[in-house]
């Protein structure tokens, strides 16, 4: 074999390792025994040092040495690519520190739980001190010979968007944030309000509505599964893609749109092309690519009007009768806009600013601006400020994400990011399905989802971000699709 095939062939048990690291990480969150997290965290420091070593081993900067890219196909090329920035990337962080954050991050999670449903701040924060430590130690690595221009949140963001900057961030958020901030005072102003969906509804009804929803929305349970976990997460690539979701007794709209949500990114990972398996192109290019899938089915699909009328129905018949006064109450019930603590649950409005308060404080963690011991009453002073009500308890504000307790610096942004690309990626889906409508009020989103296994899925890594994006939907990626689609939507939901 020539160098090439040598190294897709090292490359194919390193990913395979991978997906095993994967596989511990969703059995933690789903159905470990608490009293392991201590082992558990061990054996994932052990994993990322087998990995570890795997990715920046002497052998692959030879075969990457004397490999001629000229000579590859389009493929080839892509998993250079990918290989490479990975070698450079991953060498520049000792073996030593990888490893502790994985045994620290993996143990902070049963730790952040524990303290989340305490309601105890206090009992966190020197992990996440330690968690803040170790992740500017991996930036400052990163960075020591003059890397992403010695900024330490870009060396960290990188990660999950490839090329983006947190000043491009800056600058899209900036464009953003009146357009938001005015649709949501003019929809909280409204004269004409949406009902409310309430009452108690039965959780067992709820999973089996997710189901069959997840279902509907293509995912193949033939090659998944679907489990309860505190935060709903999407695991794994290929052949074996995980989701899980969680159930609210007096919120029913919190399983549907999550499992929806975890849909998409599962859809993502499972369309990819086969050819691509246990490869670098095999799972999705970037995080606000991932999420621009998740969004889509979630709000684009999801939140419509068409498919709302079809949902309706599937609650009455798993729910019995409802508050509502039919599938026009019922679509606006699921969008309605108002000032909640929770992320995961935010409507389409306010979603963007729960980002945008993550991003400015993380990226002063990162910069060494904000003390963690500061940023219980930082997050705080900037939610009422943001959102006009005070944080009650801990689990409503500073810890009710698992993303910093995991050490996922870098990540929040990728969720607005990935809700811009969706805002183009739909407006291009339907140019190209305009019977989208059809298959929507028939409860049948899978369909026209297709033109999107075609545009965006099937490629896996082939192709850079924004790229993907561009090609997809014949324009540079913009703001304009996701803040034009909100204000029309909101405008005829409140009568704006």
């Amino acid at each position: 074999m020539g160098a090439y095939e040598d190294l897709m062939s090292y490359e194919r048990q390193t990913q395979a390792l991978g997906q095993v690291a994967g596989r511990l990480g969703w059995d933690q969150e789903t159905v470990m025994p608490r009293g392991a997290a201590p082992q558990r965290a061990e054996e994932s420091q052990a994993m990322e040092r087998v990995l570890h070593h795997r990715r920046t081993h002497p052998r692959v900067g030879a075969w990457l040495a004397q490999i001629n890219e000229g000579a590859l196909d389009k493929v080839g090329r892509a998993n250079m690519r990918h290989i490479r920035r990975r070698f450079d990337r991953t060498r520049l962080v000792p073996a030593e520190l990888a490893g502790e954050i994985a045994r620290v991050t993996s143990e902070a999670q049963g730790q952040w739980a524990e303290a989340r449903a305490a309601q105890d701040w206090d009992a966190f924060r020197p992990v996440l001190e330690n968690i803040v430590a170790l992740k500017r130690d991996e930036a400052q690595a990163l960075v020591a010979n003059g890397g992403y221009g010695g900024d330490l949140y870009d060396a960290l963001l990188d990660d999950y968007e490839p090329g983006a900057t947190g000043a491009d961030l800056q600058a899209m958020f900036d464009a953003m944030r009146p357009r938001l901030v005015s649709l949501r005072d003019r929809v909280l102003g409204a004269s004409h309000q949406p009902q409310k969906l309430e009452g108690r509804f039965d959780e067992s009804a709820q999973i089996k509505l997710a189901g069959e929803l997840a279902i509907a929305f293509g995912y193949n349970l033939a090659h998944g599964r679907i489990d309860k976990a505190v935060h709903p997460f999407s695991s794994g690539s290929g052949l074996d893609v995980r989701i899980t979701m969680r159930t609210s007794k007096s919120d029913p709209f919190n399983a549907v749109y999550a499992t929806i949500h975890e849909t998409g990114h599962a859809a993502y990972e499972q369309n990819i092309a086969r050819d691509h398996l246990l490869t670098p192109l095999g799972a999705g290019v970037s995080m606000g690519v991932h999420e621009s899938q998740s969004r889509l089915y979630e709000n684009q699909l999801g939140r419509s009007r068409a498919f709302a009328g079809w949902l309706f129905g599937r609650f009455e018949d798993h729910f019995g009768g409802l508050n509502l006064g039919g599938a026009e109450a019922f679509w606006g019930a699921a969008n309605r806009v108002y000032p909640g603590y929770i992320r995961t649950e935010a409507d389409e409005v306010h979603y963007n600013l729960h980002v945008l308060l993550r991003f400015d404080l993380e990226r002063q963690l990162i910069a060494g601006t904000l003390d963690v011991a500061d940023l219980e009453e930082a997050w705080n002073t900037r939610f009422e400020a943001d959102f006009g009500i005070a944080v009650d308890k801990p689990s409503n504000g500073v810890l009710q994400d698992v993303h910093w307790s995991v050490g996922l610096f870098g990540y929040f942004p990728t969720y607005s990011l990935g809700n811009v690309y969706a805002g183009c990626l739909g407006q291009a889906m339907r140019g190209a399905v305009p019977d989208l409508d059809s298959f929507l009020a028939k409860g049948d989103p899978a369909t026209p989802a297709r033109w999107l296994k075609e545009n965006v899925q099937t490629h896996g890594g082939l192709y850079e971000p924004a790229e993907l994006i561009e090609r997809a939907c014949g324009v540079a990626p913009d703001v304009d699709p996701l803040l034009d689609g909100l204000e029309a939507k909101f405008a005829e939901i409140y009568r704006l």
